[in-house]
């Protein structure tokens, strides 16, 4: 049975005061693509398409298709795709893909909370207690398997609890040094070039480090007090991030509505919080990036201690690398990186992450920022020695060279899409489909996708429709671009992969995601050559 792929797009490129007419092609399709045009099914899809893209909502934006079947890479329908797109989280795909290319669907991330001091025999720790942290993107409470929803067990601070409690068994009960957050297996580098300064309080732009807390996310409750002017109340999860942002929230008359506003400031607390609540009023949550995740881990780590009556004579401390230095050509990287384990280091408690495979599920269907950064990073430190996004991002590269990709098809500066600098035609973006559905590991990964209608990103999306239930794709969105990338299975059996990306579309993005959305049932419905007819006896 053959699978298609389909690619979709709307191009990063000024956009022609006449938009796209509908079946505007902007390059000659290849021969296959003219054999491939006079199928029935074909013409079906490509007269469905030119109806979607001439519609008012989707006419100013500029689009971008790519049909080929799966196993012999014909070409059947295009339109764009050798253009460059900006993929938002559509860029997971290639993160994801190098990432069980390189490490593997059965890799674990390993935590440690060590010391280079002595434990003596009455419990007492001369040294310091060394929180190790190597990237795991699971220190949460977060419950797996996921089960078509993200699901929270147990308190914030589940894992180190469970790392504390380890170490308190193996006999420590009082440490006399400092708690320590050393955070150097990736050296300290927390935003990717093309982030904008406005996402970076919130949690999809949260910080990226060695050690990964909770989504390096804080929860913000806030509560009115008793009479209008009064402050409000504020409590925050986990509370060893309190005192990580500044608030000014006051109490206003009844009957009012809350306003909040997030002001970015210079200095060490970046995060003013502003606004007021009605008196009377329920409490209302808010999320935020966490701004100094290594020093919160070392802080929290140090509160359960002591709750758990194991005093801590000293401080705590972050240990931070410096960014490593690039070679004059910027193509290597000069000088060793942080050792896997510290030397004549104790073993206090490790925490094992759940395997790659269950952490790209949670990335995929929620679409997790942090966890692709960390992947990038994960796989720059494995092949070129240095966990940071630059080494990264050449591993990445000589990856899809590996598999056939052209070079300039593929302009990335982060592992999440959500640097405005990220660019990649839907020509590539079938390429590492194709290549994906090939490999061992590959129905594991198409697993990881959101379903139509069902769970994750596309939970609420074609529901009802033909295509609920029989796609699963990654999407993803900036402002003024919409993505989706996945597979499908058409009402004829046959199976498609596919990959939609938006651009330059107007003021709302419902449009763009209601073109996107009526393509996925065109190829749903239109797509799959029909059963040869019966001979007749």
């Amino acid at each position: 049975m053959a699978l298609w792929v389909v690619s979709i797009g709307m191009c990063a490129q000024p956009v022609p005061a006449q938009g796209i007419a509908a079946g505007e092609h902007a390059a000659t399709p290849p021969a296959n693509a003219k054999r491939a045009a006079a199928r029935p099914d074909v013409k079906r899809f490509r007269a469905r398409v030119d109806t979607i893209l001439a519609d008012n909502g989707a006419l100013k934006a500029y689009w971008g298709v790519l049909v080929a079947d799966r196993d012999t890479g014909e070409t059947l329908f295009e339109l764009n795709s050798a253009k460059l797109f900006t993929p938002a989280s559509n860029a997971k795909i290639f993160t994801s893909a190098l990432a069980l290319s390189t490490l593997g669907p059965d890799f674990h991330f390993r935590t440690t909370l060590e010391t280079a001091g002595q434990l003596g025999s009455d419990g007492r720790l001369s040294g310091d207690l060394i929180f190790v942290g190597r990237g795991d993107p699971e220190l949460s409470n977060r419950k797996f398997p996921y089960a078509g929803k993200v699901e929270r067990e147990g308190p914030t601070e589940k894992a180190l609890a469970e790392m504390v409690d380890a170490a308190i068994a193996k006999g420590l009960k009082e440490v006399e040094g400092d708690v320590v957050a050393d955070d150097r297996y990736f050296p300290y580098d927390p935003y990717p070039a093309g982030w904008s300064v406005g996402d970076l309080y919130f949690t999809f732009g949260a910080p990226i480090g060695a050690i990964a807390f909770n989504d390096n996310s804080i929860s913000i409750e806030v509560s009115p007090g008793e009479r209008e002017g009064d402050p409000a109340t504020v409590r925050v999860d986990p509370a060893a991030a309190s005192d990580t942002f500044s608030h000014e929230i006051a109490t206003s008359f009844a009957n009012g509505k809350p306003d909040f506003a997030v002001v970015r400031q210079p200095g060490r607390k970046f995060i003013l919080l502003r606004g007021s609540i009605p008196i009377g009023h329920a409490p209302i949550k808010l999320d935020l990036a966490m701004l100094d995740p290594a020093e919160t881990t070392a802080l929290t780590l140090k509160q359960i201690l002591e709750a758990r009556g194991v005093p801590v004579k000293g401080t705590v401390r972050v240990s931070h690398a410096s960014p490593p230095q690039l070679s004059p050509d910027g193509q290597a990287v000069l000088g060793p990186a942080p050792p896997e384990t510290l030397p004549n280091t104790l073993v206090l408690a490790e925490h094992i992450s759940p395997s790659l495979v269950e952490i790209i599920r949670v990335m995929n269907k929620v679409s997790q920022n942090l966890h692709a950064e960390l992947l990038l990073r994960a796989v720059a430190r494995e092949k070129k020695g240095f966990g940071v996004t630059d080494a990264g991002i050449w591993a990445e590269q000589d990856f899809l060279k590996s598999i056939g990709i052209t070079d300039g098809d593929v302009v990335l500066s982060d592992g999440s899409g959500l640097s405005r600098d990220d660019l990649v035609t839907p020509r590539a973006v079938v390429q590492v489909l194709r290549y994906v559905s090939q490999q061992p590991w590959g129905l594991d990964y198409i697993s990881t996708f959101p379903i139509a209608g069902i769970d994750g990103t596309l939970e609420n999306r074609m529901k009802g429709t033909t295509a609920s239930g029989l796609i699963s794709a990654k999407t993803g969105s900036l402002e003024h671009v919409h993505a989706m990338s996945g597979y499908a299975t058409t009402l004829r059996g046959e199976r498609l992969v596919f990959s939609i990306f938006g651009n330059n579309g107007g003021e709302h993005g419902r449009d763009a995601t209601a073109a996107i959305d009526a393509i996925g049932a065109a190829m749903v419905e239109t797509l799959g050559k029909p059963a040869p007819a019966k001979k007749k006896k």
